[in-house]
């Protein structure tokens, strides 16, 4: 991901976007850069690494200006190099652009809107700046409102303009950021609690809204241009990067944030085309000649997280992988020992029933692997070895983007099983990590196509008493999270089955009107899972199915359907329970609840 700061004021830009990407450089950090009018000129200065290095540029070369904007970046499109660094400039230099997000119609744009058009870098941003200058006629505004119209994807733009040095403008599309103004100027910002030192209150930028800022005022527009009004959200130090940035709850939020969660989480495990998890003392030879048997052991999401890791560390690596609900493991006498990996997932890592059955585990002897997603937690400090998520705080009771990062590190530690067992060559491996890298980028597409299908789907499922989820093999692992998603925050009782389990039961149930869910990505299976679909459809049941872009085709007889992008087998529940997140939050939402905090739960479960 990136981090977008911008500043206009009476004083020098420099020393505020500097502190404000030291602010933001959890967001990204493989380069950097800022650009502000200087004598009436754009001037850029970039740098590829950390901020210290930008740091060292701009006191060499000592800019001064009233207006820029900066960026931090996580590469996505292009690697990390001075070319592909923000901001960008249209041929002209009358635009720079800085971006966070991604334009998934880049390529389109290059062959449609900009033909003929060379480029300096490889990203997708910079077709963004090109578009700007094409369609420039001499009204920034209008000019930012006609290219928004052609872009796809989520997207935060802050945007100079040579024929406006006192401006700063901006605009989002599924992205955070937001503007402040204060008594000398103002700022944009990625994260609002960065800007907390310098201003009391901000505006959210919302999808398609612009806006333009100088030191005496700040204007604000609707995707057509027109000038809408917007009330200041104040800034609670206390929250800092936890603030709703205007949504109407952190669920949602959260739900927008899972690409950056999974993607920060997982880049760190990445390196040379294979998965290298630092820090931890899984060494070959313990993988191959001393591990037996892992346990995953969570509760709630977590739990059905290592539902998911079980069925891929049994597959991929061979080894004999179960999952227990942390409140019964410690109760059953499990049969471990040192020859046992035990995982252990929490959110808070204070789970109390995780620590407790942590505590069990390490009296018998066994490695202790925990996952959480809170540094110097209990359950890090009692561990031997801890992997982080960095999901970022979480505020929403009903976790999103912490169970999207605990996958994330699951399918990591399966390759890295599997590749220590010598049950996957490097090729395999080489495949995998590559797909596990394009996972965010992936799930901000399932957002992108299905939020709307999710608030249209909702209007019908807030009228049931009931709704059942049904799956197999891996898709029964999604449908668990997502049966347990509709419960705890719509208060609609909901159950997730195994679907081959239906005729054992539940079927009876099944009448008229009733809600049932299918998901059915498992290509291998999918004709048995068509089959149950075919047993509940008899007996009226209401239907919805979820499928991957490759298997929509078997499902278009279904008028109601979820469908995600292709990506492999192992790694489809992370697609697939973001539609079924959104289906539950706008089922929620249209039934009034309190979505971030539901009757009777609590964020962090700290009693057994």
């Amino acid at each position: 991901m990136c981090g977008i700061i911008g500043r206009v004021g009476s004083d020098n830009a420099v020393p505020y976007l500097l502190k404000g990407l030291e602010c933001l450089e959890y967001r990204g950090y493989d380069s950097a850069g800022i650009a502000l009018f200087s004598a009436e000129t754009i001037e850029s200065y970039k740098t590829v690494g950390r901020l210290s290095g930008l740091r060292e540029i701009t006191e060499r070369a000592t800019p001064v200006g009233c207006v820029g904007i900066g960026h931090t970046r996580w590469a996505t499109h292009g690697g990390p190099s001075i070319e592909n660094a923000h901001p960008h400039f249209s041929h002209s230099k009358r635009f720079a652009l800085v971006h966070n997000g991604i334009i998934e119609n880049s390529n389109e744009l290059a062959e449609s809107e900009l033909r003929g058009i060379e480029y300096n870098s490889e990203t997708d941003t910079e077709k963004a700046v090109h578009l700007l200058e094409k369609y420039y006629n001499g009204n920034v505004v209008e000019t930012i409102s006609k290219v928004i119209s052609l872009l796809k994807g989520s997207y935060a733009l802050g945007i100079l303009c040579s024929d406006h040095p006192d401006t700063l403008f901006c605009t989002a599309m599924s992205s955070p950021l937001v503007a402040a103004k204060t008594a000398d100027g103002g700022f944009i910002c990625s994260d609002a609690g960065a800007l907390s030192a310098y201003a009391d209150g901000y505006y959210p930028i919302k999808n398609g809204e612009i806006c333009a800022l100088n030191k005496n005022t700040i204007e604000f527009y609707d995707q057509f241009g027109s000038s809408i009004e917007k009330k200041a959200v104040s800034i609670d130090v206390g929250v800092l990067t936890s603030d709703k940035q205007g949504y109407d709850h952190y669920m949602m939020l959260e739900m927008l944030q899972q690409p950056d969660a999974v993607r920060d989480t997982v880049i760190p495990l990445i390196k040379n085309n294979g998965i290298n998890i630092e820090n931890i003392d899984l060494t070959d030879d313990y993988i191959k000649n001393e591990l037996h048997e892992v346990v995953i052991v969570a509760c709630g999401s977590a739990y059905h997280a290592g539902v998911v890791g079980k069925q891929l560390i049994g597959s991929l690596a061979n080894i004999r992988a179960q999952a227990e609900i942390a409140s019964e493991f410690r109760y059953t006498e499990p049969l471990i020992d040192k020859h046992t990996l035990a995982i252990f997932i929490s959110q808070s890592g204070e789970t109390a029933d995780t620590l407790a059955a942590l505590r069990l585990a390490k009296q018998k002897g066994a490695k202790i692997l925990s996952v959480v997603n809170v540094c110097g937690s209990a359950i890090a400090n009692e561990s031997d070895n801890v992997i982080y998520t960095k999901a970022g705080r979480e505020v929403a009771v009903a976790t999103t983007k912490a169970y999207s990062a605990q996958l994330a590190v699951l399918y990591a530690l399966a390759i890295r099983l599997a590749r220590g067992r010598g049950t996957m060559c490097a090729e395999t491996e080489k495949r995998m990590t590559y797909e596990l890298a394009a996972l965010p980028q992936k799930i901000q597409q399932t957002i992108d196509r299905n939020i709307e299908k999710a608030e249209i789907y909702a209007q019908r499922f807030s009228k049931a008493t009931d709704i059942y989820f049904i799956g197999r093999r891996l898709d029964y692992a999604a449908s668990l999270e997502a049966s347990l998603k509709m419960k705890e925050i719509s208060y609609i009782h909901s159950e997730a089955y195994a679907a081959g389990e239906m005729k054992h039961g539940t079927l009876s149930l099944i009448e008229t009107g009733v809600p049932v869910i299918a998901l059915a990505s498992d290509g291998e299976i999918f004709g048995k899972t068509y089959s149950n679909i075919c047993e509940v459809m008899a007996r009226g049941a209401d239907m919805l199915v979820v499928t991957t872009e490759k298997n929509k085709h078997l499902v278009s007889e279904f008028k109601n359907t979820f469908i995600v992008p292709d990506t492999l087998p192992e790694f489809t529940v992370s697609l697939q329970i973001v539609p079924l997140q959104l289906l539950s939050y706008y089922t929620a939402k249209k039934k009034g609840c309190d979505i971030d905090k539901p009757k009777n739960l609590a964020k962090s479960v700290t009693v057994e």
